[in-house]
C-alpha cells in the first residue's frame, strides 16, 4: 500500500507524528513551508526527523515530483492536520504547492483523499468548502477522537483517531466502541 501524508500548519502535529509511527504502508511525505514551523513549535523537530518513518519526501514547491501526476497511481493522500487555508485552496481548484496539487490530482483520479482538519470553532466558509470537498469524493475528518473507551493517556487519545484514519485506508487498528459485544 502506497501513501502519500501532508502536514501543513494547522496545530496537531502529534496526529501526523503518530500516523507514520503506527502505519505500515509505504509512506511519501510532503510537509508545508507552516507544517515545518508547526513541527518545530509543537514536537521540537524537523521534518528530517521524520525520516525513519517514511520511504521518501517530497519538497512542497516541487511541482514536477511524482504525486502532482495522475500517471503515478498511490493508494491515498492523507493531509493531517489540514488547515483550513489548505481546504479553500483545494475546494477553489487551486493546485500552487505539491500539497494542493497531490489533492486535485486525488479528486480528478478519484484517488482517496483524506482531509484531517484541525480547526474550531470552523467558519461557514470553512464548513461549506469542507462540505464541497465531500461532495467530491474527499473524505472530511474533523481531528476529533473517539473517546468511547476512555483513554487513560495523551498517546491513547492521539492514537484513537489515527486508528480511525488508518481504518479510512483499510488498516484495521484499535478498539470499537463496546467491540466486546460484537465478537
Amino acid at each position: 500500500m502506497k501513501i502519500v501524508l501532508g502536514i501543513t500548519g494547522s496545530s496537531g502535529a502529534v496526529y501526523a507524528l503518530n500516523f507514520l509511527q503506527r502505519c505500515p504502508a509505504d509512506k511519501f511525505l510532503i510537509v508545508s513551508s507552516w507544517g515545518k514551523v508547526l513541527l518545530r513549535d509543537e514536537l521540537k523537530m524537523s521534518d528530517k526527523d521524520l525520516k525513519p518513518y517514511i520511504k521518501k519526501q517530497f519538497s512542497d514547491d516541487d511541482l514536477s515530483a511524482p504525486p502532482a501526476s495522475g500517471s503515478n497511481s498511490f493508494d491515498a493522500f492523507i493531509i493531517l492536520p489540514c488547515s483550513t487555508s489548505t481546504v479553500g485552496k483545494i475546494a477553489s481548484g487551486i493546485g500552487d504547492t505539491l500539497i494542493t496539487r497531490t489533492a486535485q490530482v486525488c479528486l480528478k483520479e478519484r484517488y482517496k483523499l483524506i482531509i484531517c482538519v484541525r480547526e474550531t470553532p470552523m467558519s461557514t466558509v470553512s464548513l461549506e468548502q469542507c462540505a464541497r470537498l465531500s461532495g467530491y469524493g474527499a473524505i472530511i475528518m474533523p481531528i476529533s477522537p473517539p473517546l468511547y473507551f476512555v483513554p487513560q493517556t495523551v498517546e491513547e487519545y492521539v492514537s484513537s483517531f489515527t486508528d480511525k484514519v488508518m481504518g479510512q485506508i483499510g488498516i484495521r487498528s484499535g478498539r470499537g466502541w463496546r467491540a466486546e459485544e460484537f465478537e
